[in-house]
């Protein structure tokens, strides 16, 4: 492991000055909007785009269409994608036009038949289910230039909203595009359905009161959990949606949610990323994986409160089946990789497949191989004739632009830096593996395989104080492209132990000579344990948190990292 440690401060520091030099290494220019961002209110639809006369003509046609479809009573589909920012996308969507009076129709593909996004026999399945005058696409769409054509030429026009990385090729054939990758699926969701709201609102008297209090409520709690759960930067506008949703989140009257919340034991509490990213999104996700991701939908927008608590329970439960299901399949997949044929030291690009992985589960499968032996990872398993892939990569290496380079052999490719997702057909599985290894090879340095442990700032441990820690819960939400910050320090060990029930945890007491010791947790860190004794010096790089018990309130450390001086 190699700690880049962005400053080090050898001197007793103000506590502003610290949390100052914080937001300076990150690169935030303005600190007062970033610690109080932008009400979502105030951020227009309009403001994502740069050339604002195309965008008002792309509206306008939008608006005066949706007049039309209204008018003669003709049907909208919203097709969404299968995963929890495409399903709290699709719900805010199908529910903005609904209240508005539309005849609206969910759509979402099964993950095993149709795959991810737009494909001919969801487009088939729509046409023959509903005819719709339009369909409106959440979280997906931006790269499928064929299937809206098709879509286009049996007489339903596509509007797009979507986030995932673009390809030079203009959308000729779509009504419509919305698309930034400032965005979730969901916050693009959230910000279309604003805007037609907006628009439309004045020929829908009867449900202004409501979807004006959706849109400040319950939509902006939805779109948080779509944002938390896509990895999005928690920075700009998605900081402002994560940040008021959250707030909102806690205390949702919406019957699924509230439900979820309850089933998982977080109800009347706080929610943070970690809740949602942890807790709430994968039971959301775990329908699309194993099942079928319509009863996530409805469990997100019922107002039948045994549907709730039914559904509530189910993703509870195909969620610990979800679970078990991974454990095993991780289990198969590190043996394959620690196998002499294959070996991780001697591989730049872990790439494994078989044959009786759930297509839902491989993109975890590839999160946890990438974990263990820090190198890009692409997962396939067999699904309806064809293989089905999902990618996941290291810092600093688009895993969606490497598997581009390679689309000779692929049917499709979608995604973005950190992740993708694919189909190949099986007779091309073998020169797609020798042809991406040789690629890698070139493209992966040896240097670029070695751990990084990004580090805020090295400080002395007299500093840690609950001042501190509360100057910094000012910077929250932490997540994703705002991490919470990472601190070194050095110091002697002043007591060591193990707990848990397996004892595989490690607690210790740190101190210097100037310092009170500081209580350091590390999760899942025991193995540690017979390398320390009391009066070592080492350094340690944790988190601050604040440790609440009867009232009384302390600093803890979170250890991420044990280095022995």
């Amino acid at each position: 492991m190699k700690l880049d440690i962005k400053r080090t401060i050898k001197k007793e520091t103000n506590i502003t000055t610290i949390v100052d030099y914080l937001l300076q290494d990150r690169k935030i220019p303005d600190i007062k909007s970033f610690i109080n961002p932008q009400l979502p209110e105030n951020i227009h639809l309009s403001s994502f785009f740069k050339n604002s006369k195309e965008y008002q003509s792309s509206f306008g046609k939008i608006i005066k269409l949706l007049k039309e479809i209204q008018k003669k009573e003709k049907t909208i589909v919203v097709y969404t994608d299968y995963d929890a920012d495409g399903i709290t996308g699709g719900a805010i969507l199908w529910e903005t036009l609904h209240l508005l009076g539309f005849k609206v129709m969910p759509y979402v593909p099964d993950r095993k038949t149709e795959g991810y996004g737009f494909s001919k026999k969801g487009i088939d399945n729509i046409k023959k289910q509903f005819d719709p005058a339009l369909i409106i696409s959440v979280d997906h769409g931006i790269v499928a230039h064929e299937q809206i054509a098709y879509a286009k030429s049996i007489g339903m026009p596509v509007i797009v909203t979507d986030h995932h990385q673009k390809l030079d090729k203009k959308h000729d054939d779509a009504l419509a595009v919305f698309h930034t990758d400032k965005l979730s699926g969901s916050g693009v969701a959230y910000f279309f359905s604003k805007e037609i709201f907006n628009k439309l609102k004045q020929f829908n008297h009867r449900t202004i009161e409501q979807l004006n209090n959706n849109f400040l409520t319950d939509y902006l709690g939805l779109a948080s959990i779509g944002t938390i759960a896509d990895l999005v930067p928690l920075v700009g506008p998605s900081r402002s949606i994560v940040k008021y949703g959250l707030e909102q989140l806690s205390k949702t009257k919406r019957l699924g949610i509230s439900h979820l919340l309850k089933e998982t034991k977080i109800d009347g509490k706080d929610l943070s990323p970690y809740e949602v990213g942890f807790i709430i999104a994968p039971r959301i996700n775990a329908f699309g994986r194993l099942t079928h991701a319509i009863d996530a939908l409805r469990l997100l927008c019922t107002v039948n409160v045994e549907k709730a608590v039914a559904l509530a329970k189910k993703a509870g439960e195909t969620n610990k089946q979800r679970q078990e299901l991974v454990t095993e399949a991780i289990k198969e997949a590190e043996k394959m990789v620690s196998s002499t044929s294959l070996g991780a030291s001697n591989q730049k690009l872990i790439i494994l497949y078989s044959d009786h992985w759930e297509e839902g589960i491989i993109g975890l499968i590839a999160s946890k191989i990438v974990e263990k032996f820090y190198r890009p990872a692409v997962i396939m398993t067999k699904s309806d004739g064809f293989y089905k892939g999902s990618a996941r990569s290291i810092s600093g290496f688009d895993i969606t632009a490497f598997l581009r380079s390679l689309s000779k052999y692929l049917v499709d490719i979608g995604g973005h830096q950190a992740a993708a997702g694919f189909t190949i057909k099986e007779s091309d599985i073998e020169i797609f593996i020798k042809e991406a290894q040789k690629k890698a090879k070139k493209h992966i340095s040896n240097n670029d395989l070695i751990p990084r442990l990004e580090v805020d700032m090295e400080l002395l441990l007299q500093q840690t104080s609950l001042k501190l820690v509360q100057e910094l819960q000012r910077l929250e939400p932490f997540g994703v492209g705002n991490r919470r910050p990472l601190f070194y320090s050095i110091g002697q060990i002043s007591d060591a132990r193990l707990f848990g029930s397996k004892s595989n945890h490690l607690k210790l007491q740190i101190k210097s000579n100037d310092s009170s010791p500081l209580e350091i947790i590390f999760f899942n860190q025991g193995d540690r344990f017979s390398e320390l004794s009391i009066d070592k010096k080492i350094g340690i790089v944790y988190s601050l948190e604040i440790d609440s018990w009867d009232g009384r309130m302390k600093v803890r450390g979170m250890g991420k990292y044990i280095q022995l001086l």
